[in-house]
């Protein structure tokens, strides 16, 4: 790969047709009598400034100098861009990127060919921008991303009500609070964060407004026609990541046009991500560029269509650096074939299908509604207390059922498959199944997982409440996984009622009155297949570093108050404050949140997440404050947020959003 010099161009505006002027960061390869260039595009909310900025300076300049332009884009309302942002993923936001791509392609220094890039939010657009196909999109890498907005995202799982679901609209309120850069906006700085202040939407509103599978969910969600995405894709993620399944999806939906890369990541690029091994991310995407979008023959089209590291018995751990394993490749990914298991006593799983037409075995289940706090995070950014702890805390309140220790290795990959025959005590409960790792000093590691709202059973467009005693057969889908099980360790399958505070309870402390006989686990084995090592990134530490002012600071624990009967989820995560050497500025933000419930009474669930955001740089600072709480009755939701905002020490803005009473779905 030859070396380019380049040049950054701190901002750039971009006028829309409408006249909304969208603020870029451009690196821009240069030298005399330079070809035109291709051009890959990034379309965020998470200001380019200052959010995104040491990921953004780990990838685009190494872009750059390989020859491809980097385009960092802040959607409308956020960073520097004019505006108020409308929603996620709105029809607004998908056009204004069409025409990005546009005004890109047109530019004299452009070749003609844009690609389309991201994690999150980012991955999400890039493939819905793909399924509009603006002519001069070629490809796309989408990272920790969706193809069903519904229920592969941050809302909703199964019919289930996500704590997430608060809490990134938490973040969203925080994010799209803060003030743009005087030093890049001029004296319009306040004009425009005052419209912000004023004009943002509480996003949680919205959501809850759509609690089942309609219209607004399927609007961005690919997995509706995967046809429409013609532009070749690689499809990554992690397997500490909530977003672990797309990656298949994606290969299943678009088999000639996708690749799928699954590593043993959080919630991150894949050069410097945790758990580690990372990957190379920055040669392969520079190979799929080069081949896509100027035409250069580097084989990287025949790469296999599967990828993923299979993990080996990684146990638990306050912070997990490195996860034991192997990387495996699929030349062609198909649905695997399936490994049967069924109780065959009670607490035993032994490998086989169901004896056909068994007495019925039924057992009891009722978890307290605090089972779960070992879940972690549902979406994970660090490889500490985010991830799933040690599983023998939420086994105490679940049915399990295991094998004897293994004999041999057991290799799976896939997605695991649950069908059990059950009777609700009330028409909404939820099933929560968990595949666990017993280690042979006793420690439990979550291999998989899946969670279902018992009344989105047979879909989630139109659920149907339980009726309550009637034996009902339910099929449940977990989440993807890649593990090994050693030899010596034993395969469990967990079962419960509960799953907080990852899951919202249900109105009522249903309880479930469980077959055993008729269960059925079948779990997807890894089959043929090659092993091969993963290339390493070059540079083991791309991120670049900031001036520190002020150390950041993670806690997260569980508080059980006796007396009160009362348990306590609490999150606090201080970024601390950091300056940008380039630019000054330097920011921090503070996540403060709490999640409290009685083990017995699903009504006395509450959340409330409170963000600090700071800005400053010398003789100018502001800070927004935020608000967002959740609590519930048997048959509503209730929502409330509120901004207040500081320019120095002075207040100079607060807004309420009213608390709203919104329905329960079913849910």
């Amino acid at each position: 790969m030859s070396i380019r010099s380049f040049t950054v161009i701190e901002n750039e505006w971009i006028v829309l047709a409408d006249g909304t002027r969208l603020a870029a960061r451009i690196w821009m390869p240069g030298g005399a009598n330079a070809d035109p260039v291709p051009a890959v595009f990034e379309f965020l909310p998470y200001r380019k400034r200052d959010g995104t900025s040491p990921r953004d300076e780990s990838t685009y300049p190494v872009f750059a100098a390989a020859g491809i332009a980097g385009v960092r884009v802040d959607i409308r309302g956020s960073g520097e861009s004019d505006g108020v942002i409308d929603g996620e993923y709105t029809e607004l936001e998908l056009a204004n990127a069409c025409e990005l791509i546009g005004w890109i392609a047109e530019q004299p220094w452009s070749n003609g060919s844009v690609g389309m890039m991201g994690i999150s939010w980012g991955g999400f657009n890039c493939l819905q921008v793909a399924a509009l196909r603006p002519p001069a999109l070629k490809a796309v890498i989408s990272i920790a991303s969706t193809t069903d907005r519904y229920n592969d995202d941050i809302h909703y799982k199964n019919g289930t009500h996500l704590s997430a679901q608060l809490s990134w609209a938490a973040t969203m309120l925080a994010y799209q609070s803060r003030s743009p850069d005087p030093e890049i906006v001029g004296d319009r700085w306040r004009e425009m964060w005052m419209e912000r202040l004023e004009n943002e939407p509480f996003f949680m509103e919205e959501w809850l407004a759509h609690q089942r599978r309609d219209a607004f969910w399927k609007h961005g969600s690919i997995g509706e026609d995967f046809s429409a995405v013609e532009v070749p894709s690689l499809v990554i993620a992690g397997w500490a990541d909530g977003y672990r399944n797309t990656p298949l999806l994606a290969v299943e939906g678009m088999s000639d046009r996708s690749k799928a890369l699954i590593g043993p990541w959080v919630h991150k690029y894949p050069h410097f991500a945790w758990p580690k091994p990372r990957a190379d991310f920055h040669g392969e995407a520079i190979a799929f560029w080069n081949h896509w979008l100027r035409g250069e023959e580097n084989g990287i089209e025949k790469l296999p269509q599967a990828r993923a590291y299979i993990l080996e018995g990684p146990k638990p751990a306050p912070r997990r650096n490195v996860d034991p394993g192997f990387w495996v490749s699929k030349e062609t990914w198909q649905q695997p074939e399936m490994q049967s298991f069924y109780v065959k006593a009670f607490g035993t799983l032994a490998e086989g299908l169901p004896i056909p037409h068994a007495p019925a075995h039924d057992v009891y289940l009722k978890s307290p509604l605090d089972t779960g706090t070992a879940a972690g995070e549902w979406f994970t950014l660090k490889p500490d207390a985010e991830l799933a702890g040690d599983q023998r805390v939420d086994d105490a309140g679940s049915l399990t059922f295991q094998t004897a220790p293994l004999s041999a290795a057991h290799d799976f990959l896939g997605r695991p498959e649950l069908t059990i025959t059950l009777s609700s005590d009330a028409p909404v409960a939820n099933l929560i199944a968990r595949i666990v790792d017993i280690h042979p000093d006793g420690s439990a590691t979550r291999v998989s997982f899946g969670v279902l709202n018992l009344t989105h059973r047979n879909g989630n467009g139109d659920p149907q409440p339980m009726q309550p005693g009637k034996p009902t057969q339910i099929r449940m889908l977990l989440d993807a996984c890649g593990y090994r099980f050693k030899p010596g360790h034993r395969i469990r399958l967990s079962l419960s009622t509960s799953y907080w505070p990852m899951i919202l309870p249900s109105p009522t402390d249903a309880g479930l009155t469980l077959d055993i006989a008729s269960l059925g686990l079948a779990m997807p084995k890894l089959g043929a297949h090659d092993t091969f090592e993963m290339k390493q990134p070059d540079n083991p530490d791309p991120l670049p570093t900031y001036i520190e002012h002020a150390p950041g600071k993670t806690d997260r624990k569980v508080v059980r108050d006796m007396s009160a009967n009362r348990t306590d989820y609490i999150i606090y995560e201080d970024t601390g404050l950091f300056e940008h050497p380039g630019t000054g500025l330097s920011t921090r933000q503070l996540r403060d949140e709490t999640w409290s419930i009685s083990p017995g009474d699903p009504l006395s669930m509450t959340g409330t997440s409170v963000w600090t955001c700071d800005m400053q740089r010398p003789g100018w600072s502001v800070r927004t404050v935020s608000t967002s709480r959740i609590a519930c009755t048997e048959t509503e939701w209730l929502i409330s947020a509120s901004v207040v905002a500081y320019e120095g020490e002075t207040q100079v803005f607060e807004k309420t959003f009213p608390q709203k009473a919104i329905a329960r779905d079913l849910m």
